[in-house]
C-alpha cells in the first residue's frame, strides 16, 4: 500500500511579492525613519526566503519537517513550504537503463552474455525516497539480479541432439523472454515505487569460450536440415521421373536399370557440384 501524500503548498509568486514587499519596506523604514525596529523586517524577510520552492515538469520535491514525512509536491511551478521543511527532490521522468554485459549460464549450463536495456521511473515518491537507501542503485542492482534469474530458466538455443523440447528459448523467443523480464522487474522493483515502462534483451551471444564450437554447431545443425530437404525434394524428383517414363512408356526398365538410373539421378540432385556428364558411345549393355 502507497504511504505517498500529495500535497499543494502556497502560491510563490504571492509570498514573492509579500517578501519583496517587507524586505525593501523594511529597509527604505530605516533610511526614512532612522529606527532600526525595522530590521526585524529584514529578518523576517531573510525567514521566509528559505520557503521557495521551484519544481520542474515530471519533477517532485518530497517534504519533511525534522524527520516527518509530510507530503510530496508533484505540481509544478513556483510555491512556498515551512522554511523548516526538508525538501529533496525525485525526478518522475522516464529513464533509460543500459546494464553491463554479464556473464551468466543458461538453463543448460552453457555461459553466454547477456545484458538488458530497462525503460523505469519514479511512480510513488515515498517508497522511492523511503523504503530503499538508494533507489538508483537498487534499480541497478535488481536489474542484474533479475537478468541472472532469466537466463537461468531458457535455454540459449533448441538443439534436438540433446533431447530438449522447449518452447521458449532466449534466442528465438525474444517477445516470450522479454514479457518474463518485465514481469521479473516489476515484482522486484515494486519495493521502491518504481515503475517498469519497458524492458528487453540488449545484448545477447555466447561466451567467448564456446563462442566458436557453438557456431560450428549452428552451422552443421542448418547443413543436415538443409541436406534433409535436399534428399526430401531429390526423391519426390526421382518418384515422378519413374512414374512420368512409366505412364508415357517412353522406356521399359528393368529393376537393376531403375536402380541405376535412381543412382545416377540422386547423385547429380544431392551433389553440392554440377555433376560432368559421361556420354556413352555403345550400348546400354556395355
Amino acid at each position: 500500500m502507497s504511504n505517498e501524500k500529495t500535497v499543494v503548498p502556497a502560491n510563490g509568486y504571492v509570498m514573492l511579492f509579500i517578501f519583496l514587499l517587507i524586505f525593501f519596506g523594511s529597509i527604505a523604514g530605516i533610511a526614512i525613519t532612522k529606527v532600526f525596529w525595522f530590521a526585524f523586517g529584514i529578518l523576517a524577510a531573510l525567514l521566509i526566503l528559505p520557503g521557495f520552492v521551484l519544481v520542474n515538469p515530471n519533477g517532485s520535491r518530497v517534504l519533511l519537517l525534522f524527520g516527518k514525512y509530510i507530503g510530496t509536491v508533484k505540481e509544478n511551478g513556483l510555491f512556498w513550504v515551512n522554511p523548516f521543511y526538508a525538501k529533496n527532490k525525485i525526478s518522475l521522468r522516464a529513464r533509460n537503463f543500459d546494464s553491463e554485459r554479464l556473464k551468466v549460464n543458461d538453463k543448460l549450463g552453457n555461459p553466454i552474455i547477456i545484458s538488458t536495456i530497462l525503460v523505469w521511473r519514479v511512480r510513488d515518491t515515498h517508497k522511492a525516497a523511503f523504503d530503499v537507501d538508494n533507489y538508483e542503485n537498487f534499480v541497478r542492482i535488481q536489474t542484474d539480479a533479475a537478468v541472472r534469474e532469466l537466463a537461468s530458466k531458457y535455454p540459449y538455443d533448441n538443439f534436438a541432439d540433446e533431447g530438449l523440447d522447449e518452447d521458449i528459448t532466449l534466442r528465438s523467443s525474444m517477445s516470450e523472454v522479454n514479457d518474463a523480464l518485465e514481469k521479473e522487474l516489476e515484482e522486484r522493483l515494486a519495493i521502491a515505487g518504481i515503475e517498469v515502462l519497458e524492458s528487453r534483451i540488449g545484448y545477447l551471444a555466447y561466451a567467448n569460450e564456446i563462442a566458436s564450437a557453438m557456431l560450428k554447431r549452428q552451422q552443421a545443425t542448418a547443413i543436415v536440415a538443409a541436406r534433409h530437404k535436399i534428399v526430401e525434394g531429390a526423391v519426390s524428383m526421382v518418384e515422378m521421373a519413374l512414374d512420368q517414363l512409366s505412364k508415357k512408356q517412353i522406356i521399359d526398365l528393368d529393376e537393376e536399370r531403375k536402380a541405376a538410373m535412381v543412382s545416377n539421378l540422386m547423385v547429380i540432385l544431392c551433389s553440392d557440384k554440377d555433376a560432368s556428364p559421361i556420354v556413352n558411345a555403345g550400348s546400354l549393355n556395355m
